[in-house]
């Protein structure tokens, strides 16, 4: 049986209500007095950024990014839209870029998912899933099975919390795809701020929409964060939209530096 690394934030089945969004801060840093060599699970969305960052708060080393190029756009274990950005992210972080490309099918996925791993000098893998089942039992049984173990801080935590948290970490998102009812095709591009946070929970309560994007709802991408180096500019999006989904395509983005107050240094 795999075991998860053991963090001090994990939630408890027996833990008391939440307390209220606004009073409530991100992860903090917990140093941890054993030099971690991690690589991350990375699709360029808030998720899996937001873990690398739980990752980097604990003093961690970020090895690699890992990434993985589905040939389904409808993939069920990985996130598809915009995935040619993670090259600009990985700079942007001064970290290494992985890739892997799967064939089609479950199994397709699941063996680029065994190569990547394979090829991860690290202790274990970050991964930034929430709630999906499917995505994180595949996950655990390929890393134990290349004798990785998985860490996974955004776990069943409360996604009416997290979006908050996304915020407060300083994450610039952008809405990559939206695809569920409810969303217009406005949100294609829509930068995520605290309107978004509020449409968001809106539309939680009235069309039960995971508020994170768990069921498919939506994908996003982020284009800065306290830990970059660099921002990224996007120089030209393709908002396409049918029905009632739609994909933001970057077209051109590239790399803008910061100015030294904005650069925050991970040591």
């Amino acid at each position: 049986m795999l075991t998860l690394f053991k963090v001090d934030f994990a939630p408890s089945p027996h833990r008391r209500p939440w307390p209220r969004p606004e009073t409530r801060k991100p992860f903090t840093a917990h140093r941890s007095a054993v030099a971690v060599r991690v690589a991350c699970l990375f699709s360029g969305g808030k998720d899996s950024t937001y873990a690398a960052y739980v990752a980097m708060q604990r003093g961690w080393e970020i090895a690699s990014l890992l990434t993985i190029r589905p040939a389904n756009p409808e993939s069920m274990m990985f996130h598809v839209p915009n995935l040619s950005v993670t090259g600009l992210q990985a700079e942007a972080m001064g970290v290494p870029l992985l890739e892997e490309t799967a064939t089609p099918g479950e199994e397709g996925e699941l063996d680029a998912l065994r190569r990547i791993f394979r090829r991860a000098d690290a202790d274990g893998v970050v991964v930034g899933a929430i709630a999906s089942d499917y995505q994180h039992s595949r996950v655990n049984r390929v890393a134990a099975e290349s004798g990785l173990r998985v860490f996974a801080p955004l776990w069943r935590q409360d996604p009416t919390r997290l979006v908050h948290d996304y915020l407060a970490a300083g994450l610039r998102i952008v809405f990559s795809s939206v695809s569920a009812d409810g969303f217009e095709a406005s949100w294609l591009g829509r930068p995520w701020d605290a309107g978004t946070v509020e449409d968001l929970l809106r539309l939680h309560a009235a069309r039960g929409i995971h508020p994170c994007g768990e069921g498919g709802e939506f994908e996003t991408l982020v284009l800065d964060a306290p830990f970059f180096r660099q921002r990224i500019v996007v120089d030209a999006a393709e908002p396409v939209w049918a029905h009632s989904s739609g994909v933001w395509y970057v077209k051109k983005a590239h790399l803008e530096p910061k100015a030294e107050t904005e650069a925050t240094s991970r040591a």
